[in-house]
C-alpha cells in the first residue's frame, strides 16, 4: 500500500491561545485567539478544501507532519490511527495544565468548517461539559461495545465518533495520556474505552454531541441533511433534529456526500452570486506569447461506429489553441470510420507537434489506448492531458484554452444528450460504485445552478493537470479489476484523494448516442433523427427552417394557396436521392405498379425501409405540421395521416411528364431533391385552375398546396438530365 493511500491528517482547534509558528496560516478574529493545529501528510485535495474554509471563518492553522511518513495504518480499509493520539499527545504538552484553554480536534481532509471561532465555542459551553465528542449511528472499530454505551436521549445518535471533539486543553491532555497507545493502535477504540469507563467518563465531563449541535458525521445520516441559505452562507440544517451543525465530517463512506456538501459551503456557492468558488485560482493565459502556451497531449478516441463523426473532426480541428503546442493522440478501434480518420490524419496531422496514430487493425483494447496516451504525455512532458472520446461534440472552440484557465486537477465540461438528463457527469454513487442522482443533478444539468461541481465521475471529455501525470502516486490508470476503463479511471483517482470537477459555467458542447448506430446504410446519419435529433436537425434541416414559423415573416406564395417552405438542407436531398439510386427498384410506371390511376416512376420510402417511413411520419408531425398549420389556420388534424410516401424520379427517356390529377389527400407536400437548369431542364408543377406554374424549384425546399378539389396540376416535362422529388399526400 502506497503512503500517499494511507494518508491521515487530523486538526486541532485551539482557542485562546495562537502558537508562533512559520507554517502557521490564515487570520484570527479580534479580541479571540484561536488556532487549529493540523496533522497532514500531504497536501490533498480535501486538505485544501479543508484549509479554505478555515481560512474563509478567520480560523488560523498550523500545519503538523507535513511531507512526514504517516504510521496510524491504513485508515481508509481498517483500524488504525494511534498515530493521531500521540501527535495530538505532543502538541497538548504546552497546555497540561491549563484549565481554560479551549481545543478542538477534527480530521481535515474529509472535514469543512461551516461557522467562525465563536460559534464553536458558544456552542460548545451550552453542553456544561469538560469534553464534547462527535457521535455517530454505527458502533466502530467493535460492535460488541455498542451495549455499554449509555442511552443517548431524544433519539440522537449513541456511539462516539473520534474524527470530532472539543474540550478544556488540560482535561484532553490526561485523555491523550491516559495509557500509552502505538500509532498502529485504533484511536477511536481508544477514545470509545475511556468513554465507556464510567468513572473517566464523570471525571473529565464526557459528553457526547447526540444531535449534531457542532459536529455533523454524515456516515449514515445523509439523509437528515439539507443544504439551505442563510443570505449568501450556505450552511447544513439537521432536519432529524433541527440543529446546524458546524463542523461537518465526511467520515466513512460519506466521503463523497460531503463532496456535494462542499460545493455550497464556506462560502462556494450562493443563490444571488452562483459560484464564487469558481473564480478563487484561476490562471490566464491571455498575455502569453503561443510558444508560451502549456504543452498538451489530446487523446482521441473513437472507440465504436459514432454518428456524425465528420462533425466531430471538424471541431477538434477547430479549437482555437495553437497546434503546434499540442501533441495529437488518436486512437481509432472502428473499423467504419478508418477511411475517414486516415483522410483526416492526413489532412491535419502536419499542423500539430505531433501525432500518433494507433490503427483499429494495431489491436489494442481501450484501456490499454487510454493508459498509452497517458504516456505519451509523460513522454512528451505535457503539462496537460486532455481527453476526448468521439461522442462528445465540441461546440465551444475555446474549450482549451477555458478549461486551462479553470486551473482545477481534473475538469470536464458538462455535456449532455439533447433534450435529456444524460449527461457525461454522475452526481453520486450507489454503494456498489455506479450511478446515483445527487440531489442538484437536474439543477446541474438544467443550468438553473451554474457553476463547478465536485463530481464522483466524468467521463468523453476532461482536462487533467500534468502534474498529476507525472507523480507516480497521483498517475492515472484505466485499470481497475474488471471495471470499464472510464469507471477505473475515476475511480482509481478517488482512491488517490483527486477532486473531479464538472463544469457547466458555459456552454461547451454535448453528447452523441451511438449506442444503436445503424451502419447498413449508404449514408447512414439520415436515420438518426431519433437518437441524435440535435445534430440531425443541424445537418439535414434547411439553415432557414425557423424563419418560415416567425408570424412576422412572410411565407413565399408562387400561386394561390400553395406556399413554399425551406425545409430539408442541400445534403439531405443528396443523401436521399443518392440512397434510392443505390436501391435502385423503381415502378416501372404502370397504373399496377402498385396500383394507382396516376402513376409515377417511383420508390416508396416504406418499400425502401420501415424506419425510413416511420421518420418520414416523425418529420410530417414535427416540422411540416406547424408550416401547414400556420398558412392554414384553423387546421388540426394531428398526428399527419398518410400512406403515400414516395420519391419520383423524371427523365426524358423514362417519365418526363405526369398528367393533370388530383391527389388522394388533404394536402400535398412536393419537395424538391435537386438542382433546375443543373442536375435537369424542364420540369415543374401547373395549377391549372390558376394557370399558374412554379419551375424554378430549389432543392429542400417543399411545396404545400391542396391536393384535391382546387388544385387540380400536372408534371411539366422534364426536357434534359433527371429531377427527382419527394411527394406525400397527407390525410387523404
Amino acid at each position: 500500500m502506497t503512503a500517499f493511500k494511507t494518508i491521515v491528517s487530523l486538526v486541532f482547534v485551539i482557542a485562546g491561545f495562537v502558537l508562533a509558528d512559520e507554517s502557521e496560516t490564515g487570520g484570527k478574529p479580534d479580541n479571540l485567539d484561536f488556532l487549529v493545529i493540523t496533522v497532514a501528510t500531504n497536501e490533498t485535495d480535501g486538505y485544501n478544501r479543508f484549509m479554505r474554509s478555515a481560512k474563509l471563518y478567520t480560523i488560523p492553522v498550523k500545519v503538523l507532519g507535513m511531507g512526514e511518513v504517516w504510521k496510524g495504518g491504513d485508515v481508509k480499509r481498517t483500524v488504525g490511527g494511534g498515530h493521531k493520539v500521540n501527535l495530538l499527545k505532543k502538541a497538548l504538552e504546552e497546555y497540561k495544565d491549563d484549565k481554560e484553554k479551549i481545543v478542538a480536534f477534527t480530521d481535515s481532509y474529509d472535514v469543512i468548517f461551516a461557522g467562525s471561532p465563536e460559534k464553536i465555542i458558544q456552542q460548545f459551553k451550552t453542553f456544561q461539559a469538560r469534553v464534547v465528542f462527535s457521535a455517530e449511528g454505527f458502533c466502530w472499530p467493535d460492535q460488541n461495545l455498542a451495549d455499554q454505551y449509555p442511552a443517548a436521549p431524544l433519539r440522537g445518535k449513541r456511539f462516539l465518533n473520534s474524527g470530532g471533539f472539543i474540550g478544556y486543553a488540560s482535561d484532553l491532555y490526561e485523555i491523550v495520556s491516559h495509557k500509552e497507545i502505538d500509532d498502529s493502535d485504533d484511536d477511536q477504540l481508544y477514545y470509545t474505552l475511556i468513554y465507556l469507563d464510567a468513572g473517566l467518563r464523570d471525571k473529565f465531563q464526557m459528553k457526547l454531541d447526540h444531535r449534531a449541535e457542532i459536529f455533523q458525521n454524515l456516515n449514515g445520516a445523509v439523509s437528515d441533511i439539507e443544504i439551505r441559505f442563510r443570505g449568501k452562507e450556505a450552511y447544513v440544517q439537521n432536519t432529524a433534529y433541527k440543529t446546524v451543525p458546524l463542523i461537518v465530517h465526511g467520515n466513512g463512506p460519506a466521503k463523497l456526500a460531503l463532496n456535494t456538501l462542499g460545493n455550497y459551503l464556506a462560502y462556494s456557492w450562493n443563490e444571488e452570486d452562483g459560484c464564487t468558488a469558481c473564480w478563487e485560482d484561476m490562471k490566464s493565459l491571455e498575455k502569453k506569447e503561443e510558444a508560451e502556451y502549456p504543452v498538451v497531449v489530446m487523446g482521441v478516441f473513437i472507440g465504436a461506429p459514432t454518428p456524425f463523426l465528420e462533425e466531430f473532426l471538424t471541431k477538434i480541428s477547430g479549437i482555437t489553441y495553437p497546434k503546434r503546442r499540442i501533441h495529437l493522440f488518436i486512437h481509432n478501434n472502428a473499423e467504419y470510420h478508418s477511411k475517414q480518420i486516415e483522410e483526416f490524419v492526413k489532412e491535419v496531422g502536419p499542423l500539430y507537434k505531433s501525432v500518433k496514430f494507433i490503427r483499429h487493425t494495431d489491436d489494442i483494447k481501450e484501456w490499454h489506448s487510454r493508459n498509452l496516451a497517458i504516456e505519451e504525455c509523460v513522454q512528451k512532458k505535457c503539462d496537460y492531458y486532455f481527453n476526448v472520446d468521439a461522442v462528445a461534440q465540441i461546440d465551444n472552440p475555446h474549450i482549451l484554452k477555458l478549461l486551462i484557465e479553470q486551473n482545477r486537477p481534473i475538469v470536464a465540461p458538462m455535456m449532455i444528450r439533447p433534450y435529456k438528463a444524460w449527461s457525461n457527469f454522475w452526481g453520486s454513487l450507489t454503494s456498489d460504485g455506479f450511478y446515483a442522482r445527487s440531489f442538484d443533478y437536474m439543477d446541474i444539468v438544467q443550468n438553473t445552478k451554474k457553476g463547478l461541481w465536485n463530481v464522483p465521475y466524468i467521463s468523453g471529455c476532461y482536462l487533467v493537470q500534468g502534474y498529476l501525470i507525472h507523480n507516480p502516486e497521483t498517475k492515472p490508470s484505466y485499470i481497475n479489476g474488471l471495471l470499464d476503463p472510464d469507471m477505473a479511471f475515476c475511480t482509481n483517482m478517488r482512491e488517490k484523494d483527486v477532486f473531479m470537477y464538472v463544469s457547466n459555467r458555459l456552454n461547451w458542447g454535448h453528447l452523441i448516442n451511438n449506442e444503436e448506430f445503424d451502419t447498413s446504410h449508404l449514408h447512414n446519419e439520415m436515420w438518426e433523427i431519433f437518437n441524435n435529433r440535435w445534430d440531425w436537425e443541424l445537418r439535414y434541416l434547411h439553415p432557414n427552417y425557423s424563419h418560415s414559423l416567425d408570424p412576422n415573416k412572410t411565407v413565399e406564395q408562387p400561386c394561390p394557396d400553395v406556399f413554399w417552405f425551406p425545409l430539408f438542407s442541400v445534403r439531405f436531398t443528396n443523401e436521399l436521392v443518392s440512397e434510392m439510386e443505390h436501391f435502385g427498384k423503381w415502378s416501372d410506371g404502370s397504373n399496377y405498379d402498385p396500383p394507382d390511376p396516376v402513376p409515377t416512376r417511383e420508390i416508396r420510402l416504406i418499400d425502401y425501409d420501415l424506419k425510413l417511413e416511420q421518420i418520414w411520419l416523425h418529420i410530417l408531425h414535427y416540422y411540416v405540421l406547424r408550416l401547414v398549420q400556420r398558412v392554414y389556420p384553423g387546421y388540426d388534424d394531428e398526428p399527419p395521416r398518410t400512406q403515400s410516401n414516395f420519391v419520383v424520379r423524371y427523365k426524358p427517356d423514362e417519365q418526363p411528364a405526369l398528367r393533370p390529377h388530383h391527389d388522394t389527400s388533404t394536402y400535398t407536400l412536393n419537395v424538391a431533391l435537386n438542382r433546375p437548369e443543373i442536375d435537369y431542364e424542364g420540369g415543374g408543377a401547373r395549377f391549372l385552375r390558376y394557370n399558374c406554374s412554379v419551375t424554378k424549384s430549389r432543392p429542400g425546399w417543399t411545396l404545400i398546396h391542396p391536393g384535391k378539389l382546387t388544385h387540380y396540376h400536372e408534371g411539366l416535362p422534364t426536357t434534359k438530365g433527371t429531377r427527382y422529388i419527394l411527394v406525400s399526400f397527407v390525410d387523404p
